[in-house]
């Protein structure tokens, strides 16, 4: 099985016709076969996109993600389009209803997220990012910009904040021969669509998933709430094995580091504190980004 996508899942592309729109999307129809069905984009609806590489269909473009969804059937979005449009984007997928939005952009400000938020509670979508990779299951579905080459289908589940580390996750399990059923990166960003809760709470559900790694960072306190439901679920007899690793351990307090929710401040975000959250809960917690599949294969052996 897979969790948020699979090879039935119809995708349309918001700021297809940019240059990372259409780089990304070449890839995954090439390379992957994941279902694009169209394109959107206000001032180009009845034309078509054309893409450079053999192998990658050409997509018809929409006005509107309303107008895509009734032509296409989609039931999923991938944005591209930059910080200054992009919370508007998001809400119009929304009110398209649109059941899953990824959203890759970075540098979306902070209050326009807030707005985003507030409308995504009063709706039945979900939101992945923004300022995330995406999501890919092997062999079936790829949105976003995961490099598909070091997938490998198997029984890892991969979250994680930090996308070049969900890379990192992914390349170990394949190489450790393990595999992966989903891996999901949710995004830096202080404000975004889903935490890490929503992501195990499928993973604990799917039965192909049979292990997980979980990739913090420091800032906020969601890896300890997802240690906590990890906790709380394996008293109700949900367990899986778990590997955690958490970035930033030698960040200055009071300083950003390169995400906009990874700064520790008033005595909360550390690193020391979400290791011990981890290790509370039972998640081995791997002492080098280069160990995590390794890791992993030593709690599986």
């Amino acid at each position: 099985m897979s969790i948020l996508v699979n090879k039935d899942t119809k995708v349309i592309v918001q700021g297809l016709t940019g240059k990372t729109g259409t780089f990304h999307t070449e890839q995954a129809l090439a390379y992957y076969g994941t279902k694009m069905v169209g394109g959107v984009h206000p001032k180009k609806g009845g034309e078509s996109w054309t893409s450079g590489m053999d192998g990658a269909a050409d997509l018809p473009i929409f006005a509107s993600v309303a107008e895509a969804r009734e032509a296409t059937g989609a039931d999923a979005s991938v944005i591209y389009v930059p910080p200054a449009g992009a919370a508007d984007a998001i809400i119009e997928a929304i009110e398209a209803g649109i059941g899953f939005i990824t959203c890759i952009t970075e540098g979306i400000p902070v209050m326009d997220m807030v707005r985003v938020k507030a409308r995504l509670e009063r709706s039945s979508s979900r939101l992945l990012g923004p300022n995330c990779p995406g999501v890919l299951t092997p062999e079936e579905c790829k949105i976003g910009i995961m490099p598909g080459s070091i997938f490998k289908k198997g029984s890892v589940g991969v979250v994680s904040r930090s996308g070049t580390l969900t890379y990192e996750a992914v390349f170990q399990t394949s190489r450790e021969g393990l595999g992966q059923t989903t891996a999901v990166g949710i995004g830096g960003d202080p404000v975004k669509g889903t935490e890490f809760t929503d992501i195990l709470e499928l993973f604990l559900a799917d039965e192909a998933t049979q292990s997980i790694i979980m990739i913090g960072e420091i800032g906020g306190s969601a890896e300890e709430e997802a240690a906590q439901f990890l906790k709380d679920e394996a008293k109700k007899g949900r367990k899986k094995p778990t590997v955690g690793f958490i970035a930033g351990r030698t960040a200055p307090p009071g300083r950003t580091m390169g995400h906009a929710g990874a700064i520790v401040s008033g005595g909360k975000g550390g690193a020391d504190g979400k290791i011990e959250a981890m290790k509370s809960a039972g998640i081995v917690v791997a002492d080098s980004p280069a160990r995590m599949g390794a890791t992993l294969a030593d709690l599986l052996k």
